[in-house]
């Protein structure tokens, strides 16, 4: 039971973010704070669009959370299955290393979500934005 607890408290913990977000609108203003990127500058970061997103996922309604920020709906679905293969691997007593990104995985993501904000902050991008 001890190897479970990481994986299965990191879950529990997943599971009870999702249960904040999906209870309290981020669509509604008030609940959380505001992007400070947005609103000095008026330009949408790459996280833009995340909570809202997450809320989406929270009630089932994957249309909306991909149109409200789609890379993190790709990095949920990427956590969620490293948590359950890690759980599961846990649970069998095998061993439990996590992916192990190389430099280049890591520039491939950071240019990936750089030309996802440009793109997004561009009129021809509109359809990008939350």
């Amino acid at each position: 039971m001890r190897r479970l607890a990481a994986p299965a408290g990191t879950l529990a913990a997943a599971a009870a973010a999702f249960a904040w977000v999906g209870a309290v609108d981020p669509n509604e203003p008030g609940h959380y704070p505001v992007c400070p990127l947005h609103s000095l500058t008026g330009v949408l970061c790459p996280a833009c669009g995340g909570l809202r997103s997450a809320h989406a996922v929270a009630h089932g309604d994957l249309l909306t959370a991909l149109g409200a920020n789609a890379p993190a709906v790709a990095g949920y679905a990427a956590f969620a299955v490293f948590v359950l293969v890690w759980l599961v691997r846990a649970a069998r007593g095998l061993p439990t290393a996590g992916p192990r990104p190389r430099p280049a995985h890591w520039w491939a993501l950071g240019a990936l979500l750089l030309v996802f904000t440009i793109l997004r902050n561009l009129p021809a991008g509109a359809w990008l934005r939350p």
